[in-house]
């Protein structure tokens, strides 16, 4: 059943007032035929459900992450906009293959010289040497079973290529770092004291230093404050940006030679002025980064991860969360806790839809502690800022305008 347009009379009309009650006609008959159709498609979906769960199954949208490309390329170099983690199982498929031909076809040579020697007769030990390698290829090849509720966001860091390994080895060493210790400071001249103290509270084992704001004081530049914390054991430097009195940017410099980080910043808010929020401890925190999947998205991931100790302090119970979702970084601060299920909650599932065994009566709640804000990465130097960096390769990566001409590519 169509909808009836409005005539074409109605809309040439001269009289106002006829113009308007038969344009309010149209509306009703429109809505009455909408309703007409809804009803009756009630009737036909009561009858047979499949109509129904066929109707939602088209009908279900698509956001810009499940419609989200990749360049179809099998380079894992830091600008390649690539899956790490399914190139890497790409080429494991591939490696596999390779070797189960390499295993088959000694023996199907020797299959082929029996049969020419009818003097020979067949030899079964053959046969058991290739189910042996093949159950051998399969065992290799089988995967690890799902957890119980796996996270379809979280960030796999062995999944790092040997590309950036080699670029960035002080990042990416099998020697333990050290425990980090972090100096915050702020722009030349800034007003953002608070904000850094804020930073301190985010970073252990920080400490703020303000920059000198005197007419005759010296204005320290980045590479000399570098200097200044190699010698002091100093393992990152975190630059808060300014305008307008607001926070705008951060750099966050990886001791001792680099690389340097640069992260626009909005949404800044505090957490004095969340609704219900808490007030943080000392404690370490857990520390989780989803969504990271790029070369370009684990790099980041990793200087983040330099800047929390490994070994967090559970009885806080305080998490901050860096979750990546179409190239911007929403970075949050809560405090959970286990509690007893309300009689209007539901229980928590699994992948499949089903109640979690052992927890049916337990949620987790979560308070906010902040501050929240967003950063977007705007620039990757491979030295110590960009006055620090040398060489053709000393920007790593820059975002440029162009690179958000596809909306459903993304770099992290």
């Amino acid at each position: 059943m169509g909808f009836r347009k409005a005539p074409v009379t109605a809309l040439k009309a001269a009289n106002r007032l006829k113009r308007q009650e038969l344009y309010v006609q149209h509306k009703k008959n429109k809505d009455k035929d909408r309703r007409d159709e809804r009803m009756q498609r009630k009737k036909e979906e009561d009858r047979n459900p499949v109509l129904k769960a066929a109707r939602l199954a088209k009908n279900k949208t698509k956001t810009l992450d499940q419609k989200r490309v990749w360049d179809d390329v099998d380079d894992d170099s830091l600008g390649a906009v690539v899956d790490v983690e399914r190139l890497k199982r790409k080429r494991m498929e591939e490696a596999q293959a390779e070797e189960e031909a390499a295993l088959i076809a000694p023996l199907e040579q020797d299959d082929d010289d029996e049969e020419n020697d009818s003097m020979l007769d067949t030899d079964d030990e053959d046969d058991e040497a290739r189910e042996v390698a093949m159950e051998k290829a399969r065992a290799k090849r089988a995967r690890r079973d799902n957890s119980i509720a796996p996270s379809t966001t979280s960030t796999n860091l062995d999944l790092t290529p040997s590309s950036l390994a080699l670029k960035f080895p002080t990042l990416f060493t099998d020697i333990p770092p050290p425990a980090p210790k972090i100096l915050v400071t702020t722009s030349l001249n800034s007003t953002l004291h608070e904000e850094a103290h804020l930073l301190t509270t985010l970073f252990p084992n920080s400490n703020y230093i303000p920059r000198s704001s005197h007419r005759y004081g010296h204005k320290y530049s980045l590479r000399e404050i570098c200097k200044f914390c190699i010698g002091r054991d100093y393992t990152a430097v975190v630059l808060l940006k300014e305008d307008l009195k607001k926070p705008t940017g951060m750099s966050i410099v990886h001791l001792p030679s680099g690389p340097t980080f640069h992260f626009s910043i909005t949404n800044w808010v505090e957490g004095k002025k969340l609704p219900g929020h808490g007030n943080p401890t000392n404690h370490y925190p857990e520390l989780l980064l989803n969504n990271f999947k790029t070369p370009l998205g684990l790099l980041t991931a990793k200087i983040f991860q330099t800047l929390f100790p490994p070994a967090p302090e559970f009885q806080g119970r305080q998490v901050i969360t860096l979750h990546n979702q179409r190239d911007y970084i929403f970075v949050r601060r809560h405090r959970y806790v286990f509690r007893d299920k309300r009689t209007t909650e539901k229980s928590v599932v699994d992948a499949d839809g089903e109640k979690m065994k052992g927890v049916e009566d337990i949620r987790a709640g979560l308070q906010e502690l902040g501050p929240r804000f967003t950063l977007k990465l705007r620039r990757v130097d491979k030295g110590i800022g960009r006055a620090g960096s040398e060489g053709d390769d000393a920007t790593q990566w820059e975002w440029k305008a162009k690179m958000e001409k596809d909306r459903k590519r993304f770099n992290l």
